[in-house]
C-alpha cells in the first residue's frame, strides 16, 4: 500500500482558474487540469525564481519531490499551449498558507 501524499502548501488560490484558446467554443476543446499545487510549483520556480530547494522548503516537501512535480505541471502545460487545448486549475493535495513576512510565520 503506498504512503498517503503529503499536503503541500500554497500560498495563494488562483484567481484565474480557466485559460483557453481564443475564438475556440469551450465545448469543442479538450481539457488539462493543472492543480493547484502543480501551479504554485511553476510560480515558484519560473515566476520567483527560486532553487528547487528553496521552492521545495516552501511547499514543505522533498526536492525529489518538487523536481516531479514541476516536471509534470510543465509537460501539463506544454500539452496544453501547443495543442490548443483548455487549462483548468483545480484540486491537489495542498493546504493554504499564510505569507511569512520578516522571517516569521503567520
Amino acid at each position: 500500500m503506498p504512503r498517503p501524499m503529503k499536503c503541500r502548501r500554497i500560498y495563494s488560490e488562483p484567481a484565474i482558474t480557466y485559460f483557453k484558446p481564443a475564438g475556440v467554443p469551450v465545448k469543442e476543446l479538450e481539457e488539462v487540469i493543472l492543480t493547484k499545487d502543480e501551479l504554485e510549483a511553476v510560480r515558484l520556480k519560473d515566476r520567483e525564481g527560486l532553487e528547487q530547494e528553496a521552492a521545495a522548503a516552501k511547499m514543505g516537501i522533498s526536492q525529489p519531490t518538487f523536481s516531479r512535480l514541476i516536471e509534470v505541471a510543465r509537460r501539463k502545460i506544454a500539452d496544453a499551449l501547443a495543442g490548443g487545448k483548455a487549462l483548468r486549475i483545480e484540486g491537489g493535495v495542498c493546504v493554504l498558507s499564510k505569507r511569512s513576512f520578516g522571517g516569521r510565520r503567520a
